[in-house]
C-alpha cells in the first residue's frame, strides 16, 4: 500500500489524495486516472495542510528545485512517502504566477483555460528526470510485419509540465494495459495491449489503417459494437455530435485523438531528425573539390549572410562543404561557376520538404478543428488533455526551426513546406483549447546529464537509464513568426514601393461616366500598370500568406485571451520603425546599467530596435518645385546619388523590384548588432532603393567606436549589377581613412567592381555582404596592409604610424565631428551609441592618446607614413580627445546639447 501511495505522489497527487483514491479503487492505474480527472481535487492533506492544484501549468523556476520524474517509476522500493510529501510541499511553496492576467488580484480557483496565467514569459526553468527503456519489438499478425513499440519513456519524453505528464501517463497506461467490460450486464472483458495503439510504423497512413482495423470491436457475448480506445458503444454516439453517421471511426473519441496525434508527431519528429542528421553529414561525405582563387587584395571580401553556428537552424538547405575563406566572396568572381552541386542540393531539399509537408498534411487531419468539412466530430469538441502537450513538445521542434529561417527567399522557394506549416498554425490558433500555445514560450533543452540507474520497470526487466534534463523557455510560435512578418512586410514594400505614385482621381463628368458604362465588358484593353512577373507574384502571394497567418493567430488570441493579452504580446514583439521625420534625441527611456554586463544588455536591446528603420530622406520642396495643384512629381533627396534616383522615379522594373524585396527582407532582421560593432540602416519610406548606412567601427581597430556613413543606391540593374556605394565621412573630402576608402568617397571593394578579385554574382551577392565586408575587412585592425604594395609589412613602424594617423582622423571626424554635427538621419543613433558606451570610450581615448606618436595628422594629399612632419610641438590630438571626453561626460549626466550645422 505504501509503495502504491508513493507512486501516486510521484505522479503529482498528494498523499491524502493517493490514500483516498486507493481506498475506492484498488488498481493504481485506475486510481491515478480518477485523480487526474479531478475526482479527489477537494481532498486535503491534513499532515502537510496543502491543497494540490491539479494540472497546474506554472512550475517553479528555482534552479535548486528537486528534479521531477517525467516517467513514474514502478520499481523503486527505496522511495518513501515522507520524501514524496516533502517534494510535493516544495513544489507548492515555489509556485510562481507568470505575468498573470489578473494583475495582482486574487485569481479564481477554477479557470476555463488552465494556461490563462502564463503570458509571454521566457524566464522559466524546469528540471526533470526522463527515463530511457530498452525498446521492444513485436510481429503484427495481420501483415507479418515486425515493428518497434513505443515505450513509456519515449511517449513522455520532452514534457517538462507536471500536469501534462499526468495526462500523458494516464493515456499511455490506459491504452497499453487497461481493460474494461462491455456492459455491466454482459460481463465480457476486453483487454488492451501495447501493440494495439503504440506500434511505430514507417508511414503514418499505415498506422491509421492499423487503428481502423482494431478500433471497432464487437462483443463476443452480446454483439455490441464498441470503441477499443474508450470502451463506449460506437453506434450510440457516432463520430459526430448529434449524428449517427460514422465516416471515420478514428474520430469517435478524444482518446483516439490523443494517441493519434502523439504517435503521428513522434513519426514526424523521427523523420525530421533523420533529415537533420543527413543534412549535417552529407557535405563531409563528398570529396572536397572546391577550387579557390588566390586573392591578393584583402579588400576582396564578403561574409555569409546566415548564422551557421545556431543549433536550432539545422533544417536548412544543404550547405557547401568547407568554410569560406576570409579573403573572398566564395562565389568564384569572374570565373565561370559550376552550379551543378547547387541544383542537386535544391532538388534534394525539395524532396525532403515534400516528405515533411505530406506528413504534416496527413497528421493535420486529426487536429481538433470545428471548421472541418462536414462539421466537427466528437473529438473536435471533446479535446483530449494531451493534445496541447503533444503539440508543445513535438510539433514546436519543427515549428521553431522553420520559423527561425532568416531568408524569406529561401522560405518562398520551399513554400510546399511553409504553406503547410501556416495551415497548422492557423488550425491550432482557431481552436479555443489550443490557441494559447501560440503565445506560450517553447521549452527547449538547455542541458542533459546522463545518470546510471539500477532501477527497472519491473522485476526481471532490463535496467533503464535516467537522464536529468533542464528545460528553459524560449521564443514562442507567435514571437518567432513576427520576424518573418517583418521580412514579409519589407518584401511587400520592396515589390510595391517602386511603382509610380498614382495621382488622386478626379471627379468624372457625366459624359465620361456614360462612356465608362458603355465600354464595360467590351473587351477593350485596359490601361493599367503592367502585371507583376510570375516570380514577383509568387513572392507577393507568399508574403500575404504569412501576414494572413499572423492576423488569424492574433484574432483567435483576442477571442480567447482578450485584447489586453494580445496588446501586451504585441508590445514585446520586435518592430520596424517608420517615421516621416528625423526624431529628436530622446533616450530617457534607456536605462544605463551600473555594470558592464547591464550596459551591454541595454546597448544590444536598443541597437536591435534601432538597426533598421524607414524614414523620409527627401528634401522639403520649395515653391519652385511645386505644380499649380501643389503636387511634387519628382522630389530631391538628401543623398549623394540624388540625380540617379530622380531619373528612376517613375521606373517599373520587375526584376529590380523582386531583388530589392528580397534584399530588404533579409536586412530587416539580419543586420549585425553587437557591443563591439553594429550596422544601422535607414531606407526611404517611399523610395526603398535609397538607403543610408552607418557602420560603428569594430573593437580592436583604429576605427573603434567611430561612426562611418555610407550612401547606397540600388540602381536600375540591381541585382544584375552591384549597388552604388559612396563613403561620406571624409571631413569634407580631406581625409582618407583607409587605402580602400578614398577622400572623394570611393569604396574599393571587389564586390562593388571597384577592385580586382572575386566580384559581384547576379542573384547571389547581396548588399548585406557588402556591408559586412566593409565592417570586417576594410575597417580592419591593421589598415596599412589593405594597400597591396604594403601587404607584407604587418607590425612595421610604417604600419603603426598609419594606424596612429587613422586614430587622429577618427577622433576628429568620425567621433567628435559626428557627435557635434550628426549627419541625418542618424543623429539619435550616434548620440545614443556614445551615451551607452561613454565610460568605455573615455578609457579607450586615454589609451589612444598614450599610443599616439605626436606626428601631425596627414590627410589624403601626398600621404606617405614615412614623410610625416614632426616639427610641430602639437598635432591637436590631445585637444580633440579632451573635447570628446567632455562631451561623453555630458551625455552621461544629461547636459549634452547637440550643435546645429
Amino acid at each position: 500500500m505504501d509503495k502504491d501511495i508513493a507512486q501516486l505522489v510521484e505522479m503529482g497527487a498528494s498523499a491524502a489524495q493517493a490514500r483516498a483514491a486507493l481506498q475506492r479503487y484498488k488498481d493504481v492505474m485506475q486510481a491515478a486516472e480518477r485523480i487526474f480527472d479531478g475526482e479527489f481535487a477537494d481532498v486535503d492533506d491534513v499532515d502537510a495542510d496543502v491543497r494540490m492544484e491539479l494540472a497546474s501549468p506554472v512550475a517553479p523556476i528555482t534552479p535548486s528545485r528537486t528534479p521531477r520524474h517525467i516517467t513514474p517509476d514502478n520499481g523503486d522500493e527505496d522511495d518513501d512517502e515522507d520524501d514524496a510529501m516533502e517534494d510535493n510541499e516544495d513544489d507548492v511553496d515555489d509556485y510562481v504566477d507568470y505575468d498573470s492576467d489578473y494583475d495582482g488580484q486574487n485569481r479564481p480557483v477554477t479557470e476555463v483555460d488552465p494556461y490563462a496565467g502564463i503570458f509571454f514569459s521566457k524566464d522559466r526553468r524546469e528540471e526533470v528526470i526522463e527515463v530511457e527503456e530498452e525498446p521492444e519489438s513485436i510481429t503484427l499478425p495481420e501483415d507479418n510485419q515486425q515493428v518497434s513499440l513505443m515505450t513509456q519513456g519515449q511517449w513522455m519524453k520532452g514534457c517538462p509540465e507536471g500536469g501534462e505528464q499526468g495526462f500523458l501517463f494516464g493515456l499511455y497506461s490506459e491504452l497499453s494495459q487497461g481493460e474494461f467490460s462491455c456492459t455491466p450486464e454482459c460481463g465480457y472483458t476486453v483487454k488492451r495491449k501495447k501493440s494495439d495503439f503504440f506500434p511505430i510504423f514507417s508511414q503514418f497512413p499505415t498506422y491509421t489503417d492499423h487503428l481502423r482495423r482494431i478500433v471497432k470491436q464487437s462483443c463476443h457475448a452480446c454483439g455490441t459494437v464498441f470503441c477499443l480506445a474508450c470502451g463506449e458503444s460506437i453506434a450510440a454516439g457516432g463520430n459526430r455530435l448529434g449524428s449517427s453517421a460514422c465516416e471515420d471511426d478514428l474520430f469517435h473519441c478524444s482518446n483516439l485523438q490523443g494517441v493519434i496525434l502523439g504517435m503521428g508527431l513522434v513519426m514526424l519528429e523521427k523523420t525530421f531528425a533523420e533529415q537533420r542528421e543527413h543534412t549535417t553529414t552529407e557535405p563531409s561525405q563528398k570529396p572536397k573539390t572546391n577550387k579557390r582563387r588566390k586573392v591578393d587584395s584583402p579588400a576582396a571580401s564578403s561574409t555569409p549572410t546566415g548564422d551557421d553556428d545556431d543549433d536550432d537552424n539545422f533544417y536548412t538547405a544543404v550547405a557547401p562543404s568547407g568554410k569560406k575563406a576570409k579573403g573572398g566572396t566564395g562565389y568564384a568572381g569572374d570565373q565561370r561557376e559550376d552550379t551543378s552541386g547547387q541544383i542537386e542540393a535544391q532538388a534534394a531539399q525539395l524532396a525532403k520538404d515534400r516528405k515533411i509537408g505530406t506528413l504534416l498534411s496527413q497528421i493535420r487531419v486529426y487536429l481538433p478543428s470545428l471548421d472541418r468539412e462536414g462539421g466537427g466530430r466528437t473529438s473536435d469538441y471533446m479535446v483530449h488533455p494531451t493534445a496541447l502537450a503533444h503539440l508543445r513538445r513535438r510539433f514546436n521542434i519543427l515549428c521553431a526551426t522553420l520559423l527561425r529561417n532568416d531568408s524569406l527567399s529561401d522560405m518562398s522557394d520551399r513554400s510546399v513546406l511553409y504553406f503547410e506549416l501556416f495551415e497548422w498554425l492557423e488550425t491550432i490558433s482557431n481552436h479555443e483549447a489550443l490557441a494559447s500555445m501560440m503565445a506560450m514560450p517553447i521549452m527547449t533543452v538547455a542541458s542533459i546529464k546522463s545518470v546510471s540507474s539500477k532501477k527497472a520497470i519491473s522485476k526481471g526487466g532490463s535496467p533503464v537509464r535516467e537522464r536529468t534534463i533542464i528545460y528553459e523557455g524560449s521564443s514562442g510560435p507567435r514571437e518567432l513568426l513576427e520576424s518573418i512578418v517583418i521580412q514579409a512586410q519589407a518584401a511587400i514594400k520592396g515589390l510595391e514601393g517602386m511603382k509610380p505614385a498614382q495621382p488622386n482621381p478626379e471627379e468624372m463628368t457625366e459624359a465620361e461616366k456614360r462612356v465608362t458604362t458603355v465600354t464595360k465588358g467590351k473587351g477593350k484593353a485596359k490601361e493599367s500598370t503592367p502585371a507583376a512577373s510570375d516570380e514577383n507574384q509568387k513572392l507577393l502571394d507568399f508574403c500575404n500568406r504569412i501576414l494572413a497567418t499572423a492576423n488569424a493567430i492574433d484574432r483567435s488570441l483576442r477571442e480567447t485571451k482578450g485584447d489586453a493579452f494580445v496588446d501586451r504580446l504585441h508590445a514585446s514583439l520586435p518592430k520596424i520603425s517608420v517615421s516621416t521625420s528625423f526624431p529628436s534625441h530622446n533616450n530617457s527611456s534607456i536605462t544605463i546599467g551600473e555594470t558592464d554586463e547591464k550596459r551591454k544588455k541595454a546597448y544590444l536591446e536598443w541597437a536591435n530596435q534601432a538597426r533598421f528603420e524607414y524614414c523620409d530622406l527627401s528634401i522639403p520642396p520649395g515653391d519652385d518645385m511645386k505644380l499649380d495643384t501643389g503636387e511634387v512629381l519628382n522630389p530631391h533627396y538628401k543623398f549623394y546619388y540624388n540625380n540617379e534616383a530622380r531619373m528612376l522615379a517613375t521606373a517599373d522594373i520587375p526584376k529590380r523590384s523582386l531583388a530589392i524585396a528580397k534584399e530588404l527582407a533579409v536586412l530587416t532582421t539580419n543586420l549585425p548588432v553587437a557591443w563591439d560593432s553594429s550596422v544601422f540602416l535607414r531606407v526611404d519610406e517611399s523610395r526603398v532603393d535609397i538607403i543610408k548606412a552607418l557602420i560603428i567601427g569594430p573593437e580592436g581597430t583604429p576605427y573603434q567606436d567611430g561612426c562611418y556613413l555610407f550612401d547606397i543606391f540600388l540602381g536600375a540593374n540591381y541585382n544584375q549589377s552591384p549597388p552604388s556605394v559612396k563613403y561620406m565621412t571624409t571631413n569634407g573630402g580631406k581625409f582618407r581613412f583607409n587605402p580602400n576608402l578614398y577622400a572623394d568617397g570611393k569604396v574599393c571593394l571587389s564586390l562593388l567592381g571597384t577592385w580586382s578579385g572575386p566580384g559581384w554574382v547576379s542573384g547571389k551577392s547581396t548588399l548585406l555582404q557588402v556591408l559586412i565586408s566593409i565592417q570586417s575587412m576594410i575597417l580592419s585592425d591593421e589598415p596599412y596592409l589593405n594597400e597591396p604594395g604594403w601587404a607584407s609589412s604587418g607590425g612595421t613602424p610604417q604600419s603603426m604610424a598609419y594606424s596612429n594617423n587613422v586614430r587622429r582622423m577618427v577622433v576628429k571626424t568620425a567621433m567628435l565631428g559626428n557627435l557635434k554635427n550628426p549627419p541625418e538621419p542618424f543623429g539619435d543613433v550616434i548620440r545614443t551609441h556614445y551615451q551607452l558606451k561613454a565610460r568605455v570610450i573615455i578609457e579607450q581615448l586615454d589609451q589612444w592618446l598614450a599610443k599616439d606618436d605626436g606626428k601631425l595628422t596627414v590627410n589624403e594629399v601626398g600621404y606617405h607614413p614615412g614623410r610625416a612632419d614632426t616639427s610641430s610641438s602639437s598635432n591637436g590630438f590631445k585637444k580633440d580627445v579632451e573635447e570628446m571626453q567632455q562631451l561623453l561626460r555630458q551625455l552621461q549626466d544629461g547636459t549634452f546639447k547637440a550643435q546645429t550645422s
